[in-house]
């Protein structure tokens, strides 16, 4: 990914303008590697995201909402003793490296100043938040720890004596005075080779960014010297961008000439757009791991009994042949004889065609006889029994599919619910008992708002508790309610009794992304006014009936969504 040093240096440039002077007001970790600093800058409360993530390492601020956990890690009280209420006063980059440091201005418990400093290290695995006092040049702790046993050379410990990461022995672009890329242009005319080495000569230069170089550098070959420098000033002077690179996109702070890009406002919203989806997969994956194991676990099994179930169904239409067996050998039983493997007797149900049974040596003839009554009896009795069954499980099936679909399409903060819900259904053991007695209560999480170009306001369960309580509980007997037909899905309301035409095509195009068909390209998505809609009696969680329905078929599109969730920011 291209978080390379032009774009640490372009979003510094961006976070410089929004928040030095600013106050820390909060500070939370969502996420193991993961830290928010809520700044108060300009009147405004800006989350700082600062991420130590092995693959989506980042300095941004967000507007992505995230759950606390309910006890704060031993970074966090390190971070909350030592920031809460500190000036911010500087916000830098070393050279054009993948590092920066921010600058914080407090007071110990003596009222002295105390210098502190938070280095944020985007290296990938090796990606890192550390806190440093200042004046000791001392670390008071990191979210990651990283001991002698680990790295020989740098020790990451509270109490450890900070010492800087390694400097890669290039050339920082910014201060390059020789011009080296001249050189670079003249000896090397293809762009593929010339990209290659200008990330072998200079500092924090992507495969992507270099390329962009070797471009513009081709393209301004009659003055190289500006085409270098005007590039280079795009990192004061932004284009942010998600720029479609064959089956796969990368985000930048060029302006790529293509007809098929985004362009949020910042470089912030740029890293939001960009990492809602791939950040958001590899957490749940990560948090929910034990809930896609339950679930998929259980899937199996039912699978392999609704095959069984299947084979045992199919067995009992050979029924009639085992009591045919019985009669023939009652009646020809003085044909007969205790000993016999098999014997053929004329069939007066066919014409008396001849009928080959198999005999158990062990058996006199009339127990032999009696053997295949058994079996029929059996058999016929099996029938209204794995006929039940079979339906059972094809029911449960049905919901664990419907789980499976909203895991795959689940946020970390639906995690919660829906390993509560497994727990009532039995497939997880229940929450342990505190010494009291009583089971924590866990807050439900409330469903996804949106808000539709009229701003009309449109609400989506993102799992079966949220669209129990959305369906049966919020909404308004005359709301519209819209779910992706015959398929597993969100319920998703459009809190209105006459809603346009517009507005209801923009709560389908909600409800087929948050559904199992998200990748279609043509939806159907039933819609109906909520009083139409009921709960049978003793049904699963997230299940309902419904009559009267009418049909859309929209597109689901990102692009839809982003402006549906626009008009929400906007309509506050």
């Amino acid at each position: 990914m291209p978080f390379d040093g032009l774009f640490t240096r372009a979003m510094v440039h961006e976070l410089e303008s929004q928040l030095i002077s600013g106050r820390v007001t909060k500070i939370s970790q969502p996420f193991p590697n993961e830290v928010i600093l809520t700044i108060r800058a300009q009147r405004h409360n800006y989350p700082l995201l600062l991420s130590a993530h092995p693959s989506y390492a980042r300095l941004q601020i967000t507007t992505v909402p995230y759950n606390n956990p309910p006890v704060p890690t031993n970074f966090t009280m390190t971070l909350r003793k030592y920031l809460e209420g500190a000036l911010l006063t500087e916000i830098k980059q070393r050279d054009n490296d993948r590092v920066v440091y921010l600058g914080f201005s407090t007071r110990n418990e003596l009222g002295d100043l105390l210098p502190l400093q938070l280095s944020i290290e985007i290296m990938g695995r090796y990606s890192n938040v550390i806190l440093i006092d200042q004046t000791a040049g001392k670390i008071i702790d990191t979210i990651k720890h990283v001991g002698p046993g680990q790295n020989r050379y740098r020790t990451l410990l509270p109490g450890a004596q900070y010492l800087a990461a390694p400097k890669q022995d290039k050339l920082n672009p910014f201060t390059d005075h020789t011009e080296k890329y001249l050189q670079l242009l003249q000896q090397y005319p293809n762009r593929e080779i010339l990209a290659a080495q200008l990330q072998q000569t200079y500092q924090g230069f992507a495969r992507e960014h270099a390329l962009y170089f070797a471009d513009q550098l081709h393209a301004g070959a009659a003055n190289p010297q500006q085409a270098w420098g005007k590039t280079l000033a795009y990192t004061e002077k932004p284009h942010p961008v998600i720029v479609p690179a064959g089956k796969k996109k990368f985000f930048s702070f060029l302006p790529y000439a293509t007809s098929k890009v985004q362009q949020p406002d910042t470089l912030s919203k740029l890293l939001d757009l960009y990492y809602r989806d791939k950040a958001t997969t590899d957490r749940v994956q990560q948090q929910g791991a034990q809930l896609f194991h339950v679930v998929r676990l259980n899937l199996q099994k039912n699978r392999k009994k609704l095959k069984k179930l299947q084979q045992t169904l199919d067995a009992t239409q050979k029924a009639d042949q085992f009591r045919i067996k019985g009669e023939l050998l009652t009646t020809y039983l003085n044909r007969v004889s205790r000993g016999m493997d098999r014997i053929e007797l004329p069939n007066f149900y066919d014409n008396e065609q001849k009928m080959t049974i198999s005999l158990s040596k062990q058996l006199s003839p009339s127990q032999n006889a009696q053997k295949y009554f058994k079996k029929y009896q059996k058999l016929k009795n099996a029938v209204a029994y794995v006929t039940t069954q079979i339906a059972l499980t094809k029911k449960e099936l049905t919901y664990l599919e419907e789980l499976e679909t909203q895991l795959e399409l689940a946020e970390p903060q639906d995690l919660q619910d829906i390993k509560v819900e497994l727990q009532q259904q039995g497939y997880l053991k229940a929450q342990k008992r505190n010494k009291n007695g009583k089971v924590r209560k866990n807050k439900p999480s409330s469903p996804a708002v949106f808000y539709a170009s009229d701003h009309t306001k449109i609400s989506v369960g993102k799992n079966n508790l949220q669209n129990d309580r959305l369906t049966l509980k919020i909404a308004h007997k005359n709301d519209f309610w819209l779910h992706a037909k015959n398929i597993h899905g969100s319920h998703v309301i459009v809190h209105s009794s006459s809603p346009s035409t517009q507005t209801l095509l923009e709560a389908a195009t909600l409800a087929a992304y948050y559904s199992k068909s998200r990748s279609a390209a043509n939806v159907p998505v039933d819609y109906v006014a909520v009083r139409k809609v009921h709960k049978p009696n003793g049904a699963k969680p997230g299940f309902v009936i419904y009559e009267g329905q009418q049909t859309l078929f929209v597109t689901p599109t990102v692009e839809a969504i982003t402006k549906l969730q626009q008009n929400k920011e906007s309509s506050f």
